[in-house]
């Protein structure tokens, strides 16, 4: 028989709504449409980043220094390579007559931006604004309660609120902001009195190259020239590395979320095919008897599933393409990504070939079962089930192949995806086994006196028991179940439980030292029960680290080790005579109060194990282009956990008390205490420094913390439907191959009572035992994406996922109900003509 004539064939047989084959069609809808929306939306996002670096970046390189301009040599040195454009970023309080509001303070000079346009409200564009204006964000207007117009004053100047910011090119590459952005003339921060001898404050210079010049060559070339300066470094290639790992990370997981979809719609598929093909035993064993060769079968039907599949795939691109906008939308304001549909031919073939290795793995094995046993074998099926076909074996392990190719090459994180394959293949293992223990203990158990149990039992492990393909079902489903729970549980609980209740109510920053006694004086005149801890604040890098005589200059790393973040860049650095509140030594001594000897440091323990450093090591720091020396005294477990002020380096007084700096403070008010006219009256004493109210910054962190919420609840969910996709088809194979079984009990006398209590016992006892194993499962895996993955505290709602897995059963025994109702419709004389 050709392929030709076996199309026909097939067309033939093919129901136009390929009944039968739906559960095949869900299956992959879900997996392929998953995957087919994270891939485009993902690259779309990637693409933004890559190709829009310089307006996003504002340049091709940036450089970065605290509490210090750039010196005239290093100015020069940026000025051989191209443009030019330089600024500082602080924060500030911008006030009115009774308001006063937190800003992030951008004063840019008049080539800025370098690239991209500023656009604002209105459709106008601008560029830096002219001495005496500002360009406010909406959000600086509201809590100011001004128009455009009108004045308001930061520090000691009073500026006109000139324009509302629509568009800031560069506004990503800022990071995150403890206020709404004000942008206004590279002098106003000197003029207002925000920029003195330790303040703090970031000088940002970026450059814009001649063409065909490397930024990376650059870097290098500046790191090489200026090794003490301190400089932190960006190029157009990583404008935005937050957003760059935060789509990297989100985007990794949501790819294996789709791939956990598929792989469970696998087992559907395999279950739908199994299903399909015991449909169609009669039609296989008609062909053989006419002369069909088992080669002609495996055509017949390999063109059906294939039909299937296809449509299924393409179903499923065509909804990941729809789908695309209205994620799109969604995270227009967070992410460089554009409204409108995104085609991406890579994204939509990776999704697609997924889906049909995923349905060759799991349609293999039934269908080259069907084609190899005679006509007479496949007559008897029902009482006597076919033996498994070991030839599927290379079909099987060949997709299989496929599919650990497809994830290893196209995997941003090759180890993270090894793990997934692993953990799905050992998932796969564990029901696999758990199901053969069911089936082995249900046959050994001593016989119930009463029958229904005892035929439900004997339901588990009889010959052609549907046990093992119902195990796997059941223990995905409920898996998935616990799995979204966890995940919404821990991030609700990382957001509701420990951030506000150990928040103070304001962070005060660039508190001079020489008006602490009358910052505190202020404060215990308003509120005397008011709790106050002040901290120096200085900024430095950390040069080089390791045993005095063989020091690792941090330079000379070609990359940071894995946990050592605190070497990156320049980072907050004090001071303290005691051990800091929520700090606990685990290693080493604390130097005594006015330490007078030998420099000394302390560090978090978790900083040092990733970077290898150990009590009695030497660090060095560069703080205003000065290098100091300490040694390391003893490492501190850190409480990250506390809003108040944490530092990974915190060193004795004789290290850094000599260095210009200002002071940082935090403020706990009682319960209840008004926080207006206290603000109000800082702001109004002490212009220069910033007043952030706690309360914005929870909200900001609840808002993106709940986007992440929403973002794994949407992808999990795709799990969930498919794992209640795979269920409603096992549910579904199990009743076809079991219509025999209660039509002979319906002949020798059974009740429909009898045979639907008999059905729900059989499926209570598979669920009760599978409970355990799902919860532990579900729970591990939203353990590994909270804590591994998003890096958040593991704070689930126990009695939630309980009640969720609960829930779970409930939905098993309410589909296993309806599944069993068309069994109880089956007329026996009917059905016997037709088996």
């Amino acid at each position: 028989m050709t392929w030709s004539t076996a199309w026909r064939i097939a067309q033939r047989d093919l129901n136009a709504r390929f009944k039968g084959l739906r559960l095949l069609l869900v299956c992959l809808f879900l997996g392929t449409g998953a995957l087919a929306a994270i891939g485009t939306l993902t690259g779309a996002i990637e693409g933004e980043l890559a190709d829009r670096g310089q307006v996003l970046l504002g340049g091709d390189l940036e450089i970065e220094v605290w509490q210090r301009d750039l010196r005239p040599e290093e100015k020069a040195a940026l000025a051989e390579y191209g443009r030019i454009s330089g600024g500082t970023r602080l924060q500030a309080m911008a006030t009115t007559g009774d308001n006063a509001a937190p800003v992030e303070l951008k004063a840019v000079d008049a080539a800025w931006p370098l690239y991209g346009t500023l656009t604002l409200a209105g459709g106008h564009t601008a560029g830096a604004p002219a001495p005496g204006e500002a360009w406010l964000a909406q959000g600086a207007i509201d809590r100011l309660g001004i128009e455009v117009g009108e004045r308001f004053r930061i520090g000691t100047q009073e500026l006109t609120a000139a324009g509302v910011i629509a568009d800031e090119p560069d506004r990503l590459s800022e990071g995150f902001q403890l206020g709404p952005t004000v942008i206004v003339d590279v002098a106003l921060p000197h003029r207002a009195g925000l920029i003195a001898p330790g303040a703090m404050y970031q000088s940002k210079y970026r450059v814009a190259f001649e063409p065909d010049r490397d930024p990376e060559v650059v870097e290098e070339a500046l790191a090489e020239r200026f090794p003490e300066a301190g400089f932190d470094f960006r190029t157009r290639d990583r404008a935005s590395p937050g957003a760059d790992r935060f789509v990297g990370r989100m985007g990794e997981f949501l790819t294996l979320v789709g791939l956990a979809a598929l792989v469970i719609a696998g087992i559907g598929i395999g279950g739908g095919v199994t299903s399909y093909l015991e449909a169609r035993r009669t039609s296989i064993a008609t062909l053989k008897v006419l002369g069909a060769t088992s080669g002609d079968i495996a055509r017949i039907y390999a063109l059906q599933i294939a039909a299937a599949a296809v449509v299924g795939s393409v179903l499923g691109l065509a909804a990941g393409l729809l789908v695309t906008p209205l994620l799109s939308a969604a995270l227009q304001d967070l992410l460089p990504v554009e409204g409108g549909f995104v085609f991406a031919p890579g994204a939509l073939l990776l999704a697609a070939g997924y889906g049909l290795l995923v349905a060759l793995v799991f349609a293999a094995t039934p269908l080259l079962r069907a084609r190899r046993f005679p006509a007479m074998a496949l007559m008897r099926a029902r009482v006597a089930p076919l033996m498994r076909d070991r030839t599927a074996l290379g079909w099987v392990l060949g997709g299989l192949a496929g599919i650990v190719a497809l994830v290893l090459l196209t995997s941003r994180q090759p180890d993270l995806a090894a793990l997934f394959l692993l953990g799905a293949g050992a998932t796969l293992g564990l029901l696999a086994l758990l199901g053969y223990g069911i089936r082995y203990v249900a046959a050994r158990l001593p016989r119930p006196a009463s029958p229904l149990l005892r035929n439900a039992i004997a339901n588990l492990h009889r010959p052609g028991s549907s046990t093992g393909a119902l195990v796997t079902a059941l223990g995905f489903g409920l898996s998935a179940f616990v799995l979204l729970a966890g995940i919404q549980t821990a991030i609700g609980g990382n957001i509701e439980r420990r951030v506000p209740q150990q928040a103070p109510d304001y962070f005060v920053l660039d508190i001079p030292r020489d008006r602490v006694a009358a910052f505190e004086a202020l404060i215990r005149d308003d509120q005397p029960e008011a709790e106050i801890r002040t901290v120096p604040a200085l900024r430095g890098a950390v040069l080089a680290y390791g045993p005095r005589d063989a020091m690792t200059r941090v330079a000379d790393l070609e990359e940071i080790p894995d946990g050592a973040w605190g070497l990156r860049g320049e980072r907050g650095l004090t001071y303290a005579d005691t051990v800091p509140p929520g700090n606990a030594i685990v290693e080493g001594e604390w130097w005594g109060p006015m330490w007078t000897g030998e420099p000394l440091v302390s560090v978090d323990e978790e900083l040092a194990k990733a970077a290898g450093i150990e009590v009695g090591d030497y660090v060095t720091v560069g703080v205003l282009g000065i290098e100091r020396t300490a040694r390391v005294a003893n490492l501190r477990r850190i409480d990250w956990e506390s809003m108040g002020f944490n530092y990974v380096f915190v060193f004795s007084p004789n290290v850094l008390a000599d260095a210009p700096h200002n002071l940082a403070a935090t403020i706990d008010l009682p319960a209840g205490a008004p926080t207006g006219p206290l603000l109000r009256q800082l702001v109004r004493e002490f212009p220069s420094s910033s007043v952030i109210e706690v309360g914005q910054i929870l909200t900001e962190a609840r808002t993106i913390l709940g986007q992440v919420g929403l973002a794994t609840f949407a992808a999990a969910s795709v799990a969930v439907l498919a794992g209640l996709a795979v269920l409603i088809g096992a549910i579904a194979a199990a009743r076809a191959a079991r219509t025999y079984d209660t039509v002979v009990l319906r002949v020798l006398g059974a009740s429909r009572r009898q045979i639907l209590v008999m059905q729900l016992v059989e499926y209570g006892l598979l669920a009760s035992a599978l409970a355990v194993v799902a919860f532990a499962l579900g729970s591990a895996l939203a353990w590994a994406v909270i804590t591994q993955l998003f890096e958040f505290d593991w704070l689930p709602d126990w009695a939630a996922m309980l009640a969720v897995l609960g829930a779970g059963l409930a939905v098993v025994l309410i589909f296993a109900l309806a599944g069993s109702l068309p069994l109880l419709r089956a007329k026996p004389a009917q059905a016997l003509r037709t088996l």
